[in-house]
């Protein structure tokens, strides 16, 4: 069976930019946990669903959440119940909401039961804040990315100008460390690293120069 690959990191610090990277490299498929919460958070704000653990639990249990593979793109097109949100669940009012959303218990059971099934046939690399704790501990293959708040505050910062949101520097750091406080405190799979997860400092690191690292060490080391 191919390997699963576990990337897991805070905010900002280019799991999902690597992981997409480190798939295609390896010839693996790509698979963003992180996109799922934001989908169900996404359709909890548009339908005004309460952020609690009732309305989200059944929220959760009748929501279908899919990637489509975009021939234009290497990362996939993400549907919830067969609407297109890749782009909705970038939005500045999601990533505001999607770790409050991302702490109930019945929700983190039900997309990671969902992402299991992904993982089940191997061949996946899989990056969020518990894939390597959580979602697949017997994966192959174990990182956990970090980098300064100073360097993934501005890497968010860039990356949200690019697409044309209108966004303050200072807000940014102040959502970027507000969500580490959020991730780490959580009582329900907390942002941690796994113990035998190789861990990478990503802020003095270029994107390629992080791919590499863990390519080299994907084809050259024993898988678990």
């Amino acid at each position: 069976m191919l390997p699963n690959i576990a990337i897991d990191g805070p905010a900002g610090a280019g799991k999902s930019t690597v992981a997409r990277l480190v798939a295609k490299r390896l010839g693996l498929t790509y698979l963003d946990t992180g996109a799922m919460y934001r989908a169900l958070t996404w359709k909890a704000l548009q339908n005004s669903v309460p952020l609690t653990q009732e309305g989200l639990a059944e929220l959760v249990r009748n929501t279908e959440i899919t990637f489509v593979q975009d021939p234009n793109h290497d990362t996939p097109r993400v549907f919830c119940d067969n609407i297109d949100v890749t782009e909705h669940i970038r939005s500045p009012e999601v990533s505001n909401h999607v770790s409050l959303v991302s702490s109930f218990a019945e929700v983190r059971q039900g997309l990671t039961q969902l992402q299991r099934k992904y993982a089940a046939e191997g061949g996946i690399v899989m990056d969020g804040r518990d894939i390597g704790t959580v979602v697949m501990p017997n994966a192959s293959f174990k990182f956990f990315l970090t980098a300064s708040l100073e360097e993934r505050s501005r890497r968010r910062y860039e990356e949200m100008k690019k697409k044309g949101i209108d966004v303050d520097p200072t807000t940014v750091y102040r959502e970027i460390a507000a969500r580490d406080e959020a991730d780490r405190n959580r009582p329900v799979a907390p942002l941690t690293a796994a113990e035998d997860a190789v861990i990478v400092d990503t802020t003095n690191l270029s994107i390629e120069q992080v791919v590499d690292l863990i390519v080299a060490q994907c084809q050259g080391g024993e898988s678990k």
